[in-house]
């Protein structure tokens, strides 16, 4: 099937915080749109989370345009943000369509065309809304394949009863391992390890500069590294629900191990380690491939972003094509980065959009 010829404002590929919030601007623009979305329906990622995440457990979800968050509570979060999505789509009549998975966005001249299977929609712009959960990232360590106990990363979590009465291994220094460590050494025996020393601050002092510590990811994605996650500069804290976890040892970090065995790991200096599990709480990468063949990454693997000093969370402009938008990459990872991405990439389109007509 080829390209509708008669070109849209713009497509939002991907319905999460971000995607819901760029749809909402552009619709008050008044610009013509279309939000495709590979999911069977509203939610975005937080449709698969696991079961254990309450309202309670979260670290906080922002407001949408118009859209009060949900409050806090013990109702699942994979319940509650999803119906919450699903209602604002409706409320404010967001044209999204799924399930549809976007595998190519081209260049076709002045326009874009995104693929998705045998269905194409032409363009003039662009919104990347797609985030990183379907991007799982497990690293490679010697001896990965032999090992006999199970493997699993965080994408995959069954909850906390899945691991009882086994030893189990936490791969990762972000928030989620500190998350699911609350939980899993509660019921059974865990040993955590990471890259490096972790970076434990006390949000609660207001020493903090949140702001320059974002502004070190948009540094990232200005230059065209890939981008870090916003907690990787921010550092991590422990919540009440985690102290203990804390008090029985399961934040007491060993360096990471020098390979893997069928039955566990070997440390650098010799010693072994035997584990039933292994969970990789190693992080997402953002999901991007289909913009492959715009050619917008850059020899170091990330794609550039054009970044202001005043507002960095509201970077989202590909410097390679600005007829290209990234939400909730980068600087706007987050869903207050993502909501306050959202208007800038919809504001973006608009001049984008005039500089056109200029051009004609």
């Amino acid at each position: 099937m080829s390209a509708s010829t008669d070109p849209l404002d713009a497509v939002v590929v991907g319905a999460g915080q971000a995607g819901l919030s760029t749809s909402y601007h552009l619709s008050r623009l008044g610009l013509d749109h279309v939000v495709l979305d590979a999911e069977q329906g509203p939610g975005g990622a937080w449709q698969h989370r696991w079961d254990s995440l309450t309202m309670d457990d979260v670290h906080g979800v922002a407001d949408l345009p118009d859209g009060p968050a949900p409050g806090r509570g013990g109702e699942r979060a994979n319940v509650v943000i999803p119906r919450w999505f699903g209602d604002y789509e409706r409320r404010h009549d967001l044209p999204v369509v799924r399930p549809v998975r976007v595998t190519a966005v081209e260049d076709d001249g002045d326009l874009l065309v995104v693929r998705a299977g045998g269905r194409a929609w032409t363009t003039r712009t662009v919104v990347n809304a797609t985030g990183t959960w379907s991007r799982p990232f497990v690293p490679h360590y010697p001896g990965q394949e032999t090992f006999r106990g199970e493997q699993l990363h965080t994408v995959d979590y069954p909850g906390a009863e899945h691991f009882r009465g086994k030893r189990v291994l936490v791969v990762g220094g972000g928030a989620s391992a500190v998350q699911l460590l609350g939980e899993i050494a509660l019921v059974t025996d865990t040993v955590w390890v990471t890259r490096s020393e972790p970076v434990w601050r006390d949000f609660s002092s207001g020493e903090f500069d949140g702001r320059a510590a974002i502004g070190l990811v948009a540094d990232r994605v200005r230059d065209g590294l890939p981008p870090r996650s916003v907690v990787s500069v921010t550092g991590i804290a422990l919540r009440e629900q985690e102290q203990e976890a804390a008090r029985r040892g399961a934040y007491d970090r060993r360096p990471m191990f020098a390979r893997i065995e069928p039955h566990g790991v070997r440390w650098a200096d010799g010693s072994s380690e035997t584990v039933d599990v292994i969970l990789w709480a190693t992080g997402f990468r953002p999901a991007v491939g289909h913009l492959a063949p715009l050619g917008l990454r850059t020899p170091h693997g990330g794609i550039r972003l054009l970044t202001s000093s005043t507002d960095v969370q509201s970077a989202t402009t590909a410097a390679d094509d600005p007829r290209v938008q990234l939400v909730g990459y980068g600087p706007s990872a987050s869903t207050i980065g993502g909501n306050r991405a959202g208007r800038a990439a919809a504001l973006a389109v608009q001049r984008q959009l005039r500089d056109d007509t200029r051009v004609a």
